[in-house]
């Protein structure tokens, strides 16, 4: 006597939407009911599916007592517990509805059949499923009301991830791609590969219906920094043995390469590429979550809500803590039982290995509710990521005799523009108000004198010798800097002023790449009461082989007053424009039919571009990517190609390009296409 299962896979896989990830296995959603059959193959006996037993079985080593081991009988649905009732039979074929609680532990699953047998049982194994957080069960703690944010938050394997600076925020393409085949098995291993699983697997099973832990646990593993986890951080050259972490466009490589390289760390990764990545997993195993772009990020390493940067007497940084042009975490939507009321819906995870949250590095989840109310004794990592939208900015001038002087407060610098993909299109949203109240309003105030009181922070007086930077914000590539610095003279007496200024590439996380120009004017008069103006300029030819993908340039002005020894500083930003790559699709997008698209790009620099490689990618449209080679373009001139595709995926899908050369890399475009089904 035999006993098979059909698990209806296609039909179960598309009520419980997870189709497109395979209808070759069961994929479900806790909290919802699904319908398998049993076929007895056997002309001496039939099932009695009044006396037969279900198991369910999960983790290493399933137990009654943990949770991990459930039995059950046919009768009715119980929604707070598993359960299954009969919908039809025919003595050798039974059809039945199963039901998983809303509270069920996710992930591999055996399910298992005890038949009676005379005085006993004989146990049948009916194969494996898999059990994943449902945001469509209002009972299910990711539960997530809105079906337009559920298609964006769960469901949609393309994104935007936002760079640059607040003011030239540029988004890159990324193929997110939950819902490739491989990707779950992958998102299952992660889960079991954590450190809290190889220490101690019966007490992590018994966590994994918890989104707070899963997600605590995602954050630690799409790093490396103390266990065996998917990513390899790495900020500055050389980025040998690895990919450079700007090359990146989907997660999918990237935990396909960890996976089948048994766990050795994929390099390298920076922060949005961490952040990209948990935002796969946590879609995948069915937790809604966002990537959020911080621009003007604090690194707040002693908890003091201040930034010091220190800067001597010819305009260098000479120490202290910088502030990222952006930074980069993403957020998941769960409620939060071990909180108060209250704190519920978005929750920020960084996975991006920082500072050690209870001795292993992750970060996360954070209330973004409790940030905004300054509610730092909620766990988890209030109070850093508080810091990283709401810390001050201190400048200190240090002379060569070692005083410092305290030349600026920035109280409004940090924590701008936060943004992350609209919900349903591909805009921008500014979501700046969930973290932090309108600047200038009652609760704002109050939370900003309190840091004040707590941090004692002065702002300085007005002096009698101020320095100011005018010019502009941003540049194309290929242009010069122009600008111009004024010296202000407050004060009744005339001044001889001594001028030091200091250009230097930054790097995104504020730390200075290349020193590009040091300029010093001995001797310049500034009358009582007056200002002198002082132009200059910087040809592109003295920085532009230095960009690359670094496109901000920092000028410090240091003025220095040779009477009083009294000196000011400017500082000012300006912002690299890279240009785009143009993608056009020509023709209607039709499944399994064959597309072209036209991809242009124009050199826009007074010399020839070598080794240009075009990378072009799309879910759904490519199969992996399609890379041509171009050995040079030449000045001001541009370049078009032609490729053909086959869309095997209906719906929205992006064709993305990313453009690299000797002198430009990092440049990319995008066309947004909706795939249809028939014209």
């Amino acid at each position: 006597m035999s006993l098979t299962a059909d698990f209806h896979c296609e039909k179960n896989n598309q009520e419980h939407r997870t189709d497109e990830i395979t209808s070759k296995k069961l994929i479900i959603r806790r909290g919802q009911p699904f319908q398998i059959a049993l076929q007895l193959h056997s002309n001496d006996h039939l099932i009695d599916h009044n006396n037969i037993v279900f198991t369910v079985e999960t983790g290493p080593k399933p137990s009654e007592a943990s949770g991990s081991k459930v039995l059950f009988k046919l009768s009715s649905i119980y929604p707070k517990q598993w359960s299954g009732q009969v919908v039809s039979s025919t003595g050798t074929r039974l059809v039945m509805t199963l039901y998983s609680p809303a509270n069920a532990k996710i992930g591999r699953y055996s399910l298992n059949v005890l038949s009676p047998s005379g005085h006993q049982y004989t146990l049948f194994s009916l194969g494996e499923f898999i059990l994943l957080f449902n945001p469509w069960c209002p009972e299910d703690e990711v539960f997530l009301g809105s079906e337009e944010q559920r298609q964006e938050y769960v469901m949609n394997e393309d994104g935007i991830i936002y760079n640059g600076e607040s003011r030239q925020i540029e988004g890159r393409p990324w193929f997110f791609g939950q819902f490739e085949e491989e990707v779950v098995d992958i998102c299952l291993h992660i889960l079991d590969k954590n450190l809290k699983c190889l220490q101690n697997p019966a007490k992590d099973i018994i966590c994994r219906n918890n989104p707070v832990y899963i997600s605590r646990v995602v954050t630690a593993m799409v790093n490396c920094a103390d266990d065996k986890g998917v990513l390899c951080g790495k900020w500055s050259q050389p980025y040998s043995g690895g990919e450079y972490p700007w090359t990146w466009n989907g997660s999918v490589p990237i935990l396909q390469k960890w996976y089948k390289g048994r766990g050795q760390a994929v390099r390298y990764g920076q922060c949005w590429v961490f952040a990209a990545v948990a935002c796969t997993v946590l879609r995948c195993l069915g937790i809604p979550a966002r990537v959020v772009t911080n621009f003007n990020s604090a690194h707040d390493s002693n908890g003091n809500l201040i930034l010091d940067e220190q800067i001597d007497e010819s305009g260098r940084p000479c120490g202290g803590e910088n502030v990222w042009n952006f930074h980069v975490w993403l957020e998941g939507w769960m409620a939060r039982n071990d909180l108060l009321p209250g704190y519920d819906g978005w929750q920020v995870l960084d996975p991006t290995p920082q500072e050690k949250s209870e001795g292993i590095y992750c970060c996360g989840p954070a209330s973004v509710k409790a940030i905004k109310e300054g509610a730092v004794e909620m766990k988890y990592d209030v109070p850093f990521i508080f810091a990283e939208v709401n810390a001050d900015i201190v400048t200190w001038i240090c002379s060569r005799d070692g005083r410092k002087k305290k030349a600026s407060v920035k109280t409004k610098h940090v924590g701008q523009f936060i943004s992350t993909k609209r919900c349903g299109c591909n805009d921008r949203e500014d979501i700046t108000n969930e973290y932090k109240f309108p600047e200038g309003s009652h609760r704002e105030r109050q939370i900003f004198n309190e840091a004040q009181m707590r941090n004692n922070l002065e702002v300085p007086q007005e002096e009698k010798l101020q320095v100011e930077m005018k010019g502009d914000d941003s540049i194309s590539h290929g242009s010069d800097i122009r600008a111009q610095v004024n010296i202000t003279n407050n004060s009744l007496q005339s001044m001889v002023c001594k001028l030091q200024l200091n250009a230097q590439i930054l790097q995104y996380t504020g730390s200075p790449m290349k020193q590009i120009v040091a300029l010093c004017v001995d001797e310049i008069t500034v009358q009582a009461n007056d200002v002198a103006t002082v132009p200059f300029d910087i040809p592109f030819s003295e920085f532009g082989h230095w960009l690359k993908n670094h496109h901000m340039i920092k000028m410090i002005a240091v003025a220095t007053d040779k009477r009083s020894s009294e000196n000011a500083l400017a500082v000012k930003e300006i912002s690299v424009i890279n240009p785009h790559v143009v993608v056009k699709v020509l023709g209607k997008p039709i499944l399994h039919r064959e597309l072209n698209a036209e991809i242009s790009f124009h050199n826009p620099l007074s010399t020839t571009l070598y080794n240009c490689i075009f990378t072009i990618e799309g879910l759904g449209l490519l199969i992996g990517w399609e890379r041509i080679r171009q050995r040079e373009i030449k000045p001001n001139h541009s370049f078009t190609i032609n490729i053909r595709f086959t869309p095997t995926k209906l719906g929205p899908r992006k064709l993305t390009v990313d453009f690299d050369s000797d002198k430009i890399m990092d440049v990319r475009g995008f066309q947004n296409i909706h795939v249809q089904n028939v014209e």
